[in-house]
């Protein structure tokens, strides 16, 4: 359109800008009309911009909210996890502690630790981890509800959202009994671990993630003395955070080009699952992956079937943070983190490679949209029920019975030094 002198810082800029896409374009159908001029070439530096701050700001809103607990969070998590004795109350108390701070990784990665430490056995450890992978589904559930006032868009994010409910679940109720009858899991993470790894145990080379964790969240929170403030400031920013990312993912990144975009990533199942395990594994947070998917479905940008291989696979990139943490710590945190990991793999093999099993859960899934769609009261009380009522509740009769217990001990024991 004008002509631009080549030492142009402008011209550089573009010169850069073509070369990326043309890079990109090879692989990328969906980037090949916008590298076709300047004006769409700086329009993908932007969209890439504006995505990468939008995250940034999502991220910094979670750390905000975990920090306006203050240390309630972190001793709440770690003193129920600590009593998960019982295979079935570690299950709910993995659910109820991940429900909370919504970050299956840091549950993981403190289960990790705790089992380096001794503090939780191998057996133990694994329904905790189970507990995690369903309640960091809450995120994407949560993000559908958003679409309650259009009743057409509201059906298609309430089916996003479930449908990762309903996977990690039904693979709960498959292998948590194995588990528990015959330690399906913990034997293979052991034996695995000893195979591969052997004796070795790695120092710790320090935390990974400092480059998102520059102290700002703690700062407010220290700044603003009032809990309850500090809470609600902590939720109003990230709902805003969850409604700018779906909004620059939807404008910035995907535009007018569904078409080409259902092409590139959501194609084939097992492309589509080879993004979700990238992706997530890049970011960390199988909450914010799956969770970009809902808006995606409910503007009709994707079609659920496109979008379960992609939910699929961000739960195995999820497992990324335990495997690090455990191969800087010891041998027996690595047979957990491996137990992660075949938990998440059992999964993808049993939908990856049966489209039957993908088909029936993605109908599944529809179907109970359609329930909550005509009795809206219906999906909040799934929430309240599944990810807290129900958990907060049979954890708090188990540790009730514990106490009685314990208390009828000690009365045993006074008696007992009292007749002598």
């Amino acid at each position: 359109m004008h002509d631009v002198k080549e030492n142009n810082p402008s011209s550089l800029f573009y010169k850069f800008a073509s070369y990326f896409t043309t890079i990109k374009t090879t692989h990328i159908p969906f980037m090949q009309q916008l590298a076709t001029d300047k004006s769409n070439q700086l329009s993908v530096v932007k969209g890439v911009f504006y995505v990468f701050l939008s995250v940034a700001f999502f991220l910094f809103c979670v750390k905000l909210m975990v920090a306006s607990l203050g240390g309630f969070a972190g001793s709440f998590q770690e003193n129920i996890l600590s009593s998960a004795l019982d295979p079935f109350i570690g299950l709910f108390i993995g659910l109820l502690a991940t429900a909370i701070i919504q970050s299956s990784s840091t549950t993981s990665t403190m289960v990790v630790a705790m089992v380096a430490t001794g503090t939780l056995t191998i057996e133990e450890a694994i329904p905790v981890i189970m507990g995690a992978n369903v309640g960091t589904t809450l995120t994407s559930t949560i993000v559908a509800l958003g679409f309650i006032s259009d009743k057409g868009s509201f059906r298609k994010a309430v089916s996003a959202g479930i449908i990762h409910d309903f996977f990690n679940i039904l693979m709960v109720l498959i292998l948590f009994p194995l588990e528990y009858y015959y330690g399906f899991l913990s034997k293979i993470s052991v034996y695995l671990q000893q195979a591969i790894f052997g004796d070795r145990v790695i120092e710790s080379v320090g935390d990974w993630k400092w480059f998102f964790d520059l102290g700002i969240a703690d700062s407010i929170s220290g700044l603003i003395q009032n809990d309850i403030v500090m809470m609600i400031l902590s939720f109003v920013l990230l709902f805003l955070s969850i409604k700018l990312l779906t909004s620059v993912i939807r404008k910035s990144v995907i535009g007018d080009s569904q078409n080409k975009l259902r092409k590139f990533v959501f194609q084939k199942p097992i492309k589509s699952f080879g993004w979700g395990v990238l992706i997530t594994s890049a970011i960390q947070s199988s909450s914010v992956s799956t969770s970009l998917l809902v808006p995606l479905v409910a503007t009709k940008k994707i079609r659920l079937t496109h979008a379960f291989p992609f939910i699929i696979g961000a739960n195995m990139g999820t497992t990324l943070t335990a495997l690090i943490a455990a191969s800087f710590s010891s041998e027996t945190a690595m047979s957990i983190a491996i137990a992660h990991l075949l938990f998440n793999l059992s999964g993808a093999l049993l939908f990856m490679l049966f489209a039957g099993a993908r088909d029936g859960m993605v109908s599944f899934a529809k179907k109970f949209s359609n329930v909550i769609t005509r009795k809206r009261v219906i999906g909040l009380v799934y929430v309240v029920v599944t990810f807290f009522l129900l958990p907060f509740l049979l954890i708090s009769i188990h540790k009730t019975q514990i106490d009685k217990t314990s208390v009828s001990e000690e009365k045993e024991v006074l008696k007992i030094d009292n007749n002598k």
